[in-house]
């Protein structure tokens, strides 16, 4: 174990073999506000944990849901999106503390009981946290939102809270796709991110698969909630070109909605905007050094997860949300 980055805190029962539901863990706060409790979730380190605040239900400040209006205006939604650069960017940074650890992946490796009748019997690690998330945050209104699009539809719950009152702001449709976001990020974004700690994998009870997992939530959400803003971006675009649009979603040429959406000199920008904020959120501050060695994370793997997976798949959605734009519409 990493000890001096861990929750080490003496006296704190471990948790038994196999039973590793959040709600079996032990947790008190420090003097930081972190916590201590067994070495099965390791505290991340403190450069950018103030970053790890996730809105639930809706109602973001950056960008008022309650309001159409100010829900599909281009620079609030520009602006929501450079925001959520920095979530993803801060969450990656504390994923990558950690091996790859790819076993929490594998539902045989390392199979965890689920008694969830919506869901196989024995799913991986990630898939657990994720799920168990996932219905946790159902239960108050974190999938009410317009723009929260959930992993796992199966094991979400009826919201204790008394439902928030949104306004339609898109289209009806069932765009969602958290499954090639998953699989993209298990396969090719961690790959590249995580760093190489030149040796094996050492097994259950030596790797921190549970911080691992924990922090996997936190980058899967983020990701996910980036490129599903895609709509957003679509319903906009479409209310101010609505005949050019119309006439290219009845042809079916998903190319020329592609061509239409798309701005190559802005996708440029945010990329160099990206490798600028890796760089800069991933050294310390503190450290005088030049180059690559004090920087936390693999600068260029951020800006190629943007290249080959968030922009790519946010235009997915773009394309496919305007697919079914026309739905029981005067256009239909």
């Amino acid at each position: 174990m990493d000890s001096d980055n861990g929750f080490s805190g003496s006296g704190t029962a471990k948790a038994p073999r196999r039973q590793i539901a959040v709600a079996g863990a032990r947790f008190c706060p420090d003097k930081n506000g972190v916590g201590q409790g067994s070495t099965l979730f390791q505290r991340p380190s403190n450069t950018v944990w103030y970053m790890s605040l996730t809105r639930i239900d809706g109602m973001d400040a950056a960008i008022d849901l309650s309001d159409p209006s100010k829900a599909l205006d281009l620079s609030n939604i520009r602006y929501q999106l450079i925001r959520l650069e920095d979530t993803i960017t801060f969450h990656l940074i504390e994923r990558v503390q950690f091996p790859l650890n790819a076993t929490i992946y594998d539902a045989k490796a390392l199979p965890i009981p689920c008694s969830n009748l919506a869901m196989p019997a024995h799913i991986s690690l990630a898939d657990y946290m994720l799920s168990e998330t996932e219905r946790l945050h159902s239960l108050v209104r974190r999938y009410d939102s317009p723009d929260e699009y959930p992993f796992f539809p199966p094991v979400l719950q009826r919201p204790t809270l008394q439902p928030l009152k949104y306004p339609k702001i898109l289209h009806a449709n069932d765009v969602n796709v958290n499954a090639r976001i998953k699989e993209k990020y298990i396969h090719e974004i961690l790959p590249e991110a995580c760093r190489n700690f030149n040796r094996g994998d050492r097994g259950e009870a030596a790797e921190n698969y549970g911080s691992s997992a924990v922090c996997d939530v936190n980058v899967l959400h983020a990701l996910s909630r980036r490129i599903h803003f895609g709509k957003f971006v679509a319903e906009s675009k479409f209310q101010k070109e609505t005949e050019r649009f119309v006439k290219l979603i009845k042809a079916e040429d998903r190319a020329g909605i592609d061509a239409a959406i798309t701005d190559a000199k802005v996708e440029q920008t945010v990329l160099e905007r990206l490798r600028l904020k890796a760089k800069t959120y991933g050294t310390d501050p503190s450290l005088s050094t030049t180059g690559q060695a004090g920087v936390k994370i693999n600068v260029d793997a951020v800006v190629q997860m943007y290249a080959q997976v968030v922009i790519p798949l946010t235009k997915l959605v773009e394309v496919e949300y305007l697919m079914q734009r026309l739905k029981g519409t005067e256009w239909e």
